[in-house]
């Protein structure tokens, strides 16, 4: 009887101590499980986006040859030139809009759209496709209320000069224009500040950008200046010194 007894005291302290050891064994399971999972959240900033210039674009298009790609404030190739088309990181009001809902993220100023062999995409800050248009995806874009410009171009004599549309009444009086027409050719480019916007301006068969104060924002030294959306999506100007090669620059005349 007390062998008994002792061969079963045995088995219970054996069966206790296995069922405490196996107990710690999932403890320690469930530990580098948790762990694991926040180290797969957490994302590390790329180094590479540098900002040297806070009102400039993380990555800017830059073309190499006849191929496109986006350099970092640096002029770093961040994203390799590939493309025919590559344009500013910023929102696709049609994606924003699809009626696909997986897909309107990419709609977001996180992306940008580029154009390879006909065929258009939105790329990540990486270079990274993550997605290539479907017309069955596209939306019909929501605009905002549109505001229009304070100032226009005026023409006497042949010269250009700026108004205020809503003030200006009688052109034979000089103290009415913005900017008295002196200037080839003016340009109020597309942009946020509709008070202070900039102005490409041709004097002397040169470019340059002037404010509404005719102040020279950049001098006067460029074949052309590209009248598009640069200013208002990128704060940045397309340029080109031999009508071939274009460029960007920033407002201080810095190129990229």
């Amino acid at each position: 009887m007390k062998n008994i007894l002792n061969v079963l005291f045995v088995f219970i302290s054996i069966s206790v101590f296995s069922q405490s050891k196996s107990t710690k064994k999932i403890g320690v399971k469930n530990t580098v499980k948790t762990s694991m999972k926040k180290g797969n959240v957490v994302s590390k900033p790329n180094p590479d986006l540098v900002v040297l210039n806070k009102d400039l674009p993380l990555l800017i298009p830059k073309k190499k040859g006849d191929k496109f790609g986006y350099i970092n404030q640096n002029g770093k190739f961040i994203i390799q030139p590939e493309y025919h088309i590559a344009v500013f990181f910023y929102e696709d009001c049609n994606l924003l809009n699809s009626p696909n809902e997986k897909v309107r993220k990419f709609g977001t100023g996180d992306y940008a759209t580029v154009e390879k062999d006909m065929i258009s995409y939105r790329v990540d800050q990486s270079g990274k496709r993550v997605y290539q248009f479907k017309d069955v995806d596209l939306g019909k874009c929501k605009f905002a209320e549109y505001k229009h410009q304070l100032f226009q171009a005026y023409i006497l004599n042949g010269f250009y000069g700026i108004i205020e549309k809503a003030t200006f009444v009688n052109a034979a009086d000089y103290r009415q224009y913005q900017i008295y027409p002196q200037y080839q050719y003016l340009y109020i480019m597309e942009g946020d500040d509709v008070a202070d916007p900039m102005i490409v301006a041709s004097n002397n068969d040169k470019f340059g950008v002037i404010d509404v104060n005719n102040k020279i924002i950049i001098p006067f030294e460029y074949a052309n200046i590209k009248r598009n959306f640069s200013w208002k999506l990128g704060k940045m100007f397309e340029v080109t010194k031999d009508g071939k090669n274009y460029y960007y620059i920033d407002a201080n005349n810095k190129t990229y």
